[in-house]
């Protein structure tokens, strides 16, 4: 029901309204959620709330030299490294990365999650130079994913539909991308593979490999509708972080 209900709205929001209307449900969607457009065309400019929600920079966000960034802006809710392959989505809630990933790593994962408010910037780009080496994808739940949930539910990240990355930084250290959908949030987008289709009727896994696709840092990687969830996993190196707000180009320190 959460699959079909979340396609609905998805068609709802692509609606474009008379520009009257829309200026108002724009207005009024920017004022509710006191979103920040300094980065952004005025809300006018916008046709439908679909193109609100997936805006785009107007403003170049300057890179800092360092090797890692945000991929998105957000808030960082949990960090750290997992024990027996759980990790922490919030405090005392786990979730599985065996399940998450779809393998047993090799090794015990140091894992970053961001979470993606309904106000937030929705569009995410690679965190470093990297290179795609695969994508997964787990036709699955679509449960909500914000503070509320995750503090009533154990493993949502695992349940939810979602599609895994597989990378590789310029140093050969492997790490994982994890874009979790929600519900209002079946639809995600991948610009270096558009054929890559989330939340649709009948949908099926699939595993799809690549041999040339590389990202500079920062380059625009895709989106999300709506808010919802970025992990990043790695064995190779851990995170030196705060939780609490973080921007998309905002450095990320890694540990080797």
């Amino acid at each position: 029901m959460r699959k079909k209900i979340s396609r609905i709205f998805g068609n709802i929001v692509k609606k474009e309204y008379p520009s009257f209307l829309q200026h108002f449900i724009n207005k009024c969607y920017v004022n509710y959620f006191n979103i920040d457009l300094s980065d952004f065309k005025d809300y006018k400019e916008y046709k439908s709330l679909l193109e609100l929600f997936t805006r785009r920079l107007v403003k170049e966000r300057k890179l800092p030299s360092s090797e890692f960034i945000s991929p998105c802006d957000g808030c960082i809710l949990s960090y750290g490294v997992s024990s027996d392959f759980k990790a922490f989505s919030i405090k005392n809630k786990e979730y599985d990365i065996i399940e998450l990933l779809g393998f047993k790593p090799n090794k015990q994962m140091n894992f970053l999650n961001i979470y993606l408010s309904p106000k937030d910037y929705h569009n995410y780009h690679s965190p470093c130079n990297m290179q795609i080496l695969s994508a997964r994808y787990f036709c699955a739940e679509l449960f909500s994913v914000n503070l509320k949930a995750l503090s009533l539910h154990e493993n949502l990240y695992s349940r939810n539909e979602r599609v895994v990355l597989e990378c590789l930084s310029d140093d050969k250290s492997k790490f994982y991308m994890v874009f979790v959908g929600a519900v209002n949030v079946g639809k995600m987008e991948f610009d270096f593979d558009t054929s890559i289709k989330t939340n649709m009727p009948n949908g099926a896994d699939f595993l799809k490999e690549y041999d040339n696709v590389y990202l500079q840092k920062g380059q625009m990687l895709g989106r999300f509708l709506m808010g919802s969830t970025i992990l990043i996993l790695s064995s190779d190196f851990s995170f030196d972080v705060n939780e609490g707000k973080i921007s998309f180009a905002d450095e990320i320190k890694i540990i080797k």
